[in-house]
């Protein structure tokens, strides 16, 4: 049975405890106590979380756990307490892996033991960690990195992600993707933080751009000339073009582009069509334009995405 330590510092993202869930399946689900998970904090006692509700934990005594989880912070504060970061480079010599949660990768570089290594975080942090820390080598749109001893994972809900690469690590994929199918979540994501990220960069501030974006949605298979969106808008195409780049930091072609990968890839992933109906369906004007696309903006092609989408649906 291995021991997994969950580090909890102050304001902890309370999204993180859903670590503890995956290990609780895995006992159910292999039918045997697999692992054992303890609830740590620097003194012991209750420590709030994000959502200020306080969790009972134990003083972290001990580092040599199998796996020592750091869970993360929605904003990491900075200094940390040195018996935080004690307990950290302590547990890079004596436990048999560190892992971060989110920003708990902010915890890890503090304490040095992201020098030299491949890592990630929260996409919106990530130039953050790289800027601060520049002796890691900060990868912004990866989901889960393994480097040796070292586990570091994406933003907020990456942390099942995470833990479940660490049980397939342990007990093979069959366990893991069982694991998957019971939260119902992906066994393993396709692409990467990126298609998480990209709508949200284009949240506009004004009814007019908003106005574009709703009827470029709605006619996604038509060509969307800037004109026909300016005209969407009730701007005139330069004013349009100025305004819709101010507010949404991308280019009406760029973002256009964003709105056609995700509807192919809900399609993709939702329906039996062949890659070129959705090509067609979603306004590329050929299955190799949205190749390109999907390069883009996920890291990876349609069809590696299909395959995917089958691989969750399958029975575990």
């Amino acid at each position: 049975m291995k021991r997994i330590g969950i580090l909890l510092p102050p304001d902890f993202q309370v999204l993180h405890l859903m670590a503890g869930t995956v290990y609780e399946l895995a006992n159910s689900l292999a039918g045997e106590d697999c692992y054992a998970v303890s609830l740590l904090s620097e003194h012991g006692g209750v420590v709030a979380s994000s959502s200020g509700t306080g969790v009972l934990t134990q003083a972290c005594a001990r580092v040599d756990y199998d796996t020592l989880l750091v869970a993360g912070q929605t904003v990491p504060t900075t200094p940390s307490a040195p018996g935080l970061l004690a307990i950290l480079r302590r547990a890079g010599v004596e436990a048999r892996r560190v892992a971060s949660m989110c920003t708990g990768a902010f915890l890890l570089a503090e304490a040095g033991l992201l020098d030299g290594k491949r890592v990630t975080t929260h996409w919106a942090l990530a130039r953050e960690l790289q800027r601060s820390y520049p002796r890691a080598r900060v990868e912004e749109d990866r989901i889960v990195i393994n480097e040796g001893r070292i586990w570091t994972s994406a933003g907020m809900t990456a942390c099942v992600d995470l833990c479940l690469a660490l049980v397939e690590s342990d007990h093979g994929a069959a366990l893991a993707r069982s694991i998957a199918h019971r939260m119902v979540v992906h066994y393993r994501r396709s692409g990467g933080q990126s298609q998480f990220s990209a709508l949200l960069a284009l949240e506009p501030k004004s009814d007019r751009i908003q106005r574009a974006l709703d009827y470029a949605k709605r006619h996604l298979r038509k060509p969307l000339s800037l004109d026909e969106l300016a005209e969407a808008a009730h701007l005139s195409t330069r004013q349009f073009s100025r305004t819709f780049r101010i507010e949404t930091g991308q280019s009406p072609a760029r973002a256009i582009e964003v709105l056609r990968v995700e509807a192919a890839r809900a399609m993709i992933e939702g329906s039996n069509h062949s890659i070129d109906a959705i090509a067609r369906e979603t306004g590329f004007s050929d299955p190799e334009r949205m190749r390109r696309a999907f390069l883009r903006t996920f890291g990876q092609p349609p069809q590696a995405i299909k395959r995917a989408a089958r691989e969750q649906a399958a029975p575990a």
